[in-house]
């Protein structure tokens, strides 16, 4: 049973509400109110947690491309470049690589915006980096996982456009 003016769980059958101290009758069901409440917590939680994975990966990608900007100018030593192409070939690479950091962090910043004002697109923009960012092993997986969780489903989306059109 939870309480019909917040929502809490309440264990048997109480007389008041221990969450808001109120003389509350129990419901079977939490009140759409409090469901709306919980679910636009998680989605700005959500959002700061798309907003971190953003930071990291271009901090990661700029590490990784200084490494292997040493990599390429012989910095490891010259028998690393016994069979390696051209001379075009490593700067082709870092910008490549560059790239597609950029775009990564990117999407995931424009999934933490998206989410955090709550917008359509930014729904669909977070399913689409969860997609993209489930093979990034460990944190990426966790994140994406979490975000098809919380997004996707028919209850997910009802809750998502209610808290979009209410705020607005």
């Amino acid at each position: 049973m939870f309480c019909s003016r917040c929502g809490s769980s309440l264990a048997g059958i109480q007389g008041f509400c221990p969450q808001c101290g109120q003389v509350a009758a129990p419901a079977p069901v939490a009140s759409l109110e409090y469901q709306l409440h919980a679910y636009a917590n998680k989605i700005r939680m959500l959002s700061l947690f798309w907003a971190i994975y953003a930071g990291l990966t271009m901090l990661s990608g700029f590490l990784g491309i200084n490494v292997l900007r040493m990599f390429f100018s012989g910095a490891f030593g010259q028998w690393m470049h016994q069979d390696m192409p051209g001379p075009w070939f490593g700067p082709m690479f870092l910008h490549f690589v560059w790239g597609a950091v950029i775009v990564r962090a990117a999407l995931a910043g424009v999934a933490a915006w998206g989410l955090w004002e709550r917008t359509g697109w930014g729904r669909v923009v977070a399913i689409v980096a969860a997609f993209l960012s489930l093979l990034k092993i460990p944190f990426g997986t966790a994140l994406g996982i979490a975000t098809l969780v919380l997004l996707l489903g028919a209850r997910n989306s009802s809750l998502y456009m209610q808290i979009e059109t209410r705020e607005q």
